[in-house]
C-alpha cells in the first residue's frame, strides 16, 4: 500500500491592501450576517487583527469612511446602528452571480444557442417565402417590394403572397421559475451552514434573470412551518428559523403562483436538506420529525403528482446523503417526473445554473 502523504499546510491568504480588496470580503461576510454590516465590520476588524488585512497607509477606519462616502453603508441617527443600502445589496447579488456563473463557464457549461427557429426576437439571416400564420413584423417589405418589381414589372406593380419574404428569429422561450429554500433548522445544524450557499444561488440566478433574461421571472418562496414569498431584497437578511419542514406548503404556494403566469415554461426549483415533517390543518400544526410519517409524505407526494397534472416539473436539489431520504427524493422525483440533484453545498449553484440554462430550452405544450 501505498499510504497516505502528508505536506505542510499553506493557508489561504486573505484580501489585503485597498478598498476594493476589502470590499469583496465585506461583501463576502455579509452573506453570513445575514445582511447585519455592524457584524461583519466586527469580523473584519478580527481578522484584521489575526492576518492583518490592512497596510500603515489605509486602516479599517479609512474602509469604513470609504463604504460611507461611496454609498455602501449608512447609519441610522437616532440608533446609530449601521445598514447597508441598496447600492450594497446590489452588489452583493453581482458578486454571487459573477462567482457562481463565472465557474459556470470556466466548466464548460452554460451555453443556451439552440439550431431552430420560430417565434423571438432577434433575427438571423435565414429567409424563406411567407406561409399562412405567419406575423407582419416578420415580413421583409424591402426585399418583399423588390421581388414584386422582378416578378410583375414596375409598370403594373401589385404585391402578392408569393412575393412577400419573410425573415427567420431566433426561437427563444420564455420561463416562470420559483425558487423554493427551505429554512427549518437543519439547514444550520451538525455544524454546517446551508442556508447561506442557497441564499448566494438564489441572488445569483435572480441577477441572472435579471440582466440576461430579464422577461423571464423569477419568484422565491421560503418554507419551515409555514410557507411564504419572499422577495429579492429580503434575501441578504434571510434566516433560518426554528422551524419543522412543511414541504407541502411551499409546493402549494409555488403552484399557486405559477397558475398566474402567462408562459407556457413553468418550473420550480427546491432546495432542501431534509424530509418533510410538517402539515398544516385548520389552523393547528401537524409534527413529526421520526422518520417518515406517512402522512406527511403522501400528502406531499399527492402535491407532486398534482404539478405532474399542471406540467410543473419540479427539480430537486437535495443536500443530504442519507439513503432513506434520497429513497423518498427518488419516489417524489418519479411521481412528479422531475428531476434530482444530490449535491454538495460547493457545486450547488453550477448545478442549478446548468439545469435552469437547460430548461429554457424546452417548450412545454
Amino acid at each position: 500500500m501505498r499510504g497516505y502523504q502528508f505536506s505542510k499546510f499553506i493557508p489561504r491568504q486573505l484580501p489585503k491592501g485597498g478598498f476594493d480588496e476589502l470590499l469583496k470580503l465585506f461583501l463576502e461576510l455579509l452573506n453570513y450576517t445575514s445582511g447585519d454590516a455592524g457584524e461583519a465590520l466586527a469580523w473584519m476588524n478580527e481578522l484584521d487583527k489575526q492576518y492583518q488585512l490592512t497596510t500603515d497607509e489605509y486602516g479599517m477606519g479609512d474602509f469604513i469612511e470609504d463604504l460611507k462616502k461611496q454609498g455602501y453603508i449608512d447609519d441610522d441617527g437616532n440608533s446609530g446602528e449601521i445598514r447597508i443600502t441598496a447600492k450594497t445589496e446590489q452588489s452583493i447579488r453581482q458578486s454571487a452571480l459573477e462567482e457562481i456563473f463565472g465557474k459556470l463557464k470556466k466548466s464548460g457549461k452554460g451555453q443556451h444557442n439552440t439550431s431552430k427557429s420560430g417565434h423571438g426576437e432577434e433575427k438571423n439571416a435565414d429567409r424563406r417565402e411567407y406561409q399562412f400564420g405567419d406575423s407582419a413584423d416578420q415580413i421583409d417589405m424591402t426585399t418583399s417590394i423588390h421581388n414584386a418589381q422582378i416578378n410583375h414589372g414596375i409598370g403594373d406593380f401589385h404585391l402578392t403572397e408569393r412575393d412577400l419574404e419573410v425573415e427567420e428569429k431566433d426561437f427563444k422561450t420564455l420561463t416562470s421559475t420559483v425558487l423554493m429554500i427551505d429554512i427549518s433548522h437543519s439547514m444550520i445544524l451538525y455544524g454546517e451552514d446551508r442556508i447561506t450557499p442557497a441564499k448566494k444561488v438564489a441572488m445569483a440566478l435572480a441577477e441572472l434573470i435579471h440582466t440576461k433574461y430579464p422577461k423571464d421571472t423569477l419568484d422565491i418562496v421560503v418554507f419551515g412551518n409555514d410557507a411564504w414569498p419572499i422577495t429579492l431584497k429580503d434575501l441578504p437578511y434571510l434566516q433560518v428559523g426554528p422551524y419543522h419542514t412543511n414541504t407541502y406548503a411551499g409546493l402549494e404556494l409555488a403552484t399557486d403562483i405559477l397558475r398566474r403566469r402567462k408562459t407556457h415554461n413553468k418550473q420550480i426549483f427546491m432546495i432542501t436538506d431534509g424530509k418533510p415533517t410538517c402539515l398544516k390543518e385548520n389552523g393547528r400544526y401537524y409534527k413529526n420529525s421520526m422518520g417518515l410519517d406517512r402522512k406527511v409524505i403522501n400528502k406531499t407526494l399527492n402535491m407532486a403528482a398534482q404539478c405532474k397534472r399542471l406540467k410543473i416539473p419540479i427539480t430537486t436539489f437535495m443536500i443530504a446523503r442519507d439513503p432513506y431520504l434520497q429513497q423518498f427524493v427518488r419516489t417524489f422525483t418519479e411521481v412528479n417526473g422531475g428531476r434530482a440533484f444530490y449535491s454538495s453545498l460547493k457545486g450547488l449553484g453550477e448545478y442549478i445554473f446548468e439545469d435552469y440554462i437547460r430548461n429554457r430550452r424546452k417548450t412545454v405544450r
